[in-house]
């Protein structure tokens, strides 16, 4: 329980959801390793409990205390933007890192700033529940209801189950790692590796799957959110009856994973959720494409404004620039693709903001160099890197060619554990030592990766530039 925490204890960092942060441009070599899968995982068997950091609960790293602030289907008010940015200005190094779970996080902080961080948030409503505030993990389709098609509001969703999340007893069992995706039926969210997943059908209902799982128990929209809540207090129970400690349903033995799908139908019915089986697997999910940078037209006439932050990391005066325009009742969506949706403009004002954002040097084309680029923190901020992953990133991304890689994503990792690294298939650049990096295609989908080594910036961007687009 958080009670018996000190708000600065340091705890290992998340590899789940990584910070990031900005860097020069300096040399450096690579490696290029074949194509390769996600690693299978072995099961394995707890012995302590979760130390993912949080809000409440400070990570101790090389360039000060980190603060991770979790924001259930990436909602922030405008007023509980700027207070993160003044928690920021103030307390941190001036700048906010959006997470690979549409997050937020505050690096730089220093020793005794914890409590004054806690009333900050308390007072803006960004803190529900102390118990569970590591534990609301929630991402959601960031587009729903923002453009042309007509889908599950599943925004409602995460509120709903936000609340449920925040009343149960139970929840607070649950890992700061353990995921909740909400999808409203195009794909964007459900393949991101989630623990429960709601995805919503064309008939009004909603499958309720666990894991990697491509289909499960279907249920009306109206009991979604708690059958969500369900599937999550029926893992525990899984877990705990198997004695593996498992955090992640992925991380449960085979056979208490096949247990579990038959559990939760249980369970479901236990609460007086009818069900209906879903039709068969229904085959590999499409990962759907990321809600596109620029102008996004809503069927009610606004315009969304979409923009992404290179590597993840936003300025204080580039984050304030989001929120400039003031648009009541007008909620931030902070996106799993490092990301940020400001909906409800007039097509002039969204405009503007968007000219104002590309001059504060954010990400507002889909064609820009820095679309699709992702980094860990690497040195100097984390003493387990072995490069300074973001300058070589930037090199990269500078020496790239001008009108952008496109392709795959790309992510950028300090060492093999890979924080932050996204849940799909992209291309995988870790550093090996000594400047040098190992280049590859994770995920799903077989694919083709160069071969040979290269030795600077330019050749270098040329590797990930073919990895990236594959022949």
């Amino acid at each position: 329980m958080l009670a018996a925490m000190s708000p600065t204890s340091p705890t290992p960092v998340n590899r789940d959801e990584a910070p990031v942060r900005g860097a020069p441009v300096r040399e450096a070599a690579v490696r290029e390793s074949p194509v390769c899968e996600s690693p299978v995982r072995e099961t394995p068997v707890r012995e302590r409990g979760d130390a993912c950091p949080g809000a409440l609960r400070l990570h101790g790293a090389d360039d000060g205390r980190l603060a991770r602030l979790r924001l259930p289907g990436g909602l922030l008010t405008y007023r509980q933007a700027e207070v993160l940015a003044s928690a920021a200005e103030r307390l941190g190094d001036g700048r906010l890192d959006i997470t690979s779970r549409g997050n937020v996080q505050l690096r730089g902080l220093g020793e005794s700033c914890g409590a004054e961080l806690a009333a900050l948030l308390h007072e803006a409503g960004l803190l529900p529940s102390e118990e569970h505030e590591r534990v609301r993990n929630v991402i959601a389709s960031p587009l729903a209801g923002l453009d042309e098609q007509p889908r599950a509001d599943v925004q409602l969703w995460a509120r709903e189950l936000d609340a449920l999340l925040c009343g149960s007893r139970a929840a607070t069992a649950l890992s700061g790692r353990f995921l909740f995706a909400l999808d409203d039926g195009r794909g964007d969210v459900a393949g991101r590796g989630a623990d429960v997943t709601l995805l919503a059908r064309p008939d009004g209902r909603a499958s309720v799957r666990t894991g990697a799982n491509r289909s499960g128990p279907l249920v009306a929209a109206a009991d979604a959110p708690r059958a969500a809540l369900l599937a999550a207090e029926t893992f525990l129970t899984v877990a705990e009856a198997g004695g593996s400690g498992a955090w992640r349903v992925r991380e449960l033995p085979e056979a208490e994973r096949y247990g579990l799908d038959a559990a939760v139908a249980a369970r479901l019915a236990e609460a007086g959720i009818a069900t209906e089986a879903e039709a068969g697997p229904q085959g590999v999910l499409v990962e759907a494409e990321p809600p596109p940078a620029g102008a996004v037209h809503s069927p009610d006439g606004t315009v969304a404004v979409s923009v992404y932050a290179p590597l993840g990391r936003l300025s204080v005066a580039q984050w304030r620039t989001l929120y400039a325009t003031d648009v009541p009742g007008t909620a931030l969506r902070v996106t799993p693709w490092r990301g940020v949706i400001v909906p409800g403009l007039d097509p002039a004002t969204a405009h503007d903001l968007l000219d104002r954002l590309r001059t504060a040097g954010l990400i507002t084309d889909p064609g820009s160099r820095w679309h699709g680029v992702g980094a860990c923190t690497g040195r100097p901020g984390c003493a387990k890197a072995l490069s300074d992953v973001r300058a070589d990133a930037a090199a990269s991304v500078s020496a790239g060619p001008a009108g952008g890689t496109g392709g795959l994503p790309v992510h950028w990792s300090g060492c093999a554990r890979r924080c932050g690294h996204p849940g799909t298939t992209h291309v995988d650049v870790v550093a090996i030592g000594e400047g040098g990096y190992d280049i590859s295609v994770r995920g799903p989908a077989p694919m083709t990766a160069p071969q040979g080594a290269r030795q600077r910036p330019g050749p270098l961007a040329d590797a990930v530039a073919a990895a990236r687009n594959p022949r």
